[in-house]
């Protein structure tokens, strides 16, 4: 391996630390290049015109169970505690979201409710419906069509451009019902976030004298062929589309500024069934930055631009699966491994991309590895 050189295709977090990592274990030279002109991929956060630090493609809320990735991070950023509530606005008040006790009980004009309570609620406005096939069908089992038509029908067919009946029973099957009041977005041990920001952390990260970043590069224009190639970007593009296009969704965002400290009264607000964006964000209340002046960003689900979110439907899995075919082979014949969201067809949060980045590099490190 002392001679070898590993490309790195994606700057993201993926590609970071698979640099990072080969280039501190493995001692060998790494290029890591990326299409964009800033490394970091899409937890790339920025100063605003304004001078507040805003994420530039839609909040990252870092949470894990994991001590040892919060230990491994930390090599690279100090932290501080994250702030992490979403409420979801419907018919002129804003809920608390996931859906839990305090949820329940505004909802449904209640003062309170104990978890027994809740639970003969639920039962009572639930559908029967015991092998859920779909979204729709999964949320109607868990909560009724009441809350369904409140909170994620709406807010679905935003998002995907499909009405949930189309989608997996994994779209909606990852946000929780909490009979409880914990009110935060998640429930991890660990919800941080880096005290500078992500791209400071991924830019401390890659600074090593064995890593050479360039930008504003596409991996085709690279002529030298790698001992190694880590490739992090969309699966059928890296096969020329032998076999048709995957699906994706994407985002656009509007970022306004406003003359004052804080304009919303959490981090997120969901409308299902109000505007055409899906949300609207003020990440300053995970900052914790300060400043007189605030942005928000309300964001839009669009069909073209950059790829964001595998559609999860049968088909596009179907067809994720044969250019997994072609990836394993380019993987023990080429040495070419795939390695994230994109490469993987799969939506990983922060967390799990950076263990699955580690866990890739272990399989590298034990095939190539003195």
């Amino acid at each position: 391996m002392e001679k070898a050189k590993i490309l790195i295709v994606g700057a993201g977090p993926v590609g970071c630390v698979l640099a990072e990592r080969c280039a501190n274990e493995l001692l060998v030279p790494v290029q890591l290049i990326d299409k964009r002109s800033h490394i970091a991929g899409n937890c790339f956060d920025r100063q605003h015109e304004s001078g507040v630090l805003i994420h530039q493609y839609g909040p990252h809320y870092f949470r894990t169970n994991d001590e040892s990735l919060v230990h491994y991070l930390s090599q690279f950023t100090e932290w501080i505690p994250g702030n992490y509530f979403v409420t979801s606005f419907y018919n002129g008040q804003y809920f608390p979201f996931p859906i839990n006790l305090l949820t329940l009980a505004q909802f449904f004009g209640k003062e309170s409710l104990t978890p027994e309570e809740a639970e003969l609620l639920l039962e009572e406005k639930r559908e029967k419906i015991e092998n859920p096939k779909n979204s729709e069908e999964f949320v109607l089992s868990r909560v009724g069509r009441e809350m369904y038509e409140a909170f994620y029908l709406g807010y679905t067919v935003k998002q995907w451009d499909m009405h949930p009946k189309e989608l997996s029973t994994s779209v909606c099957g990852r946000i929780p019902i909490r009979l409880n009041t914990d009110c935060r977005y998640v429930d991890h041990a660990f919800q941080l976030t880096p005290k500078d920001g992500f791209t400071a952390m991924f830019t401390k990260m890659t600074t090593h004298p064995l890593i050479d970043i360039q930008l504003n590069t596409d991996y085709k224009t690279i002529t030298e062929k790698p001992a190694i190639l880590i490739y992090t970007g969309p699966i059928d593009e890296y096969f020329n589309f032998c076999y048709g296009k995957l699906a994706w969704r994407s985002l656009s965002f509007d970022f306004k500024e406003y003359s004052e400290e804080f304009r919303q009264p959490n981090v997120q607000i969901n409308y299902s069934n109000d505007f055409d964006y899906t949300r609207t964000v003020e990440i300053k209340h995970v900052t914790k930055q300060e400043h007189p002046h605030t942005v928000i960003s309300y964001e839009y689900p669009q069909a073209e631009g950059d790829p964001y979110y595998p559609i999860p439907t049968n088909e596009n899995h179907e067809l994720y699966l044969k250019y997994k075919a072609l990836a394993d082979k380019e993987t023990a014949e080429n040495n070419v491994y795939f390695c994230g969201r994109l490469a993987e067809y799969k939506y990983f949060n922060t967390d799990e991309v950076i263990v699955n980045a580690l866990h890739t590099f272990e399989s590298i490190k034990k095939k190539h590895g003195n």
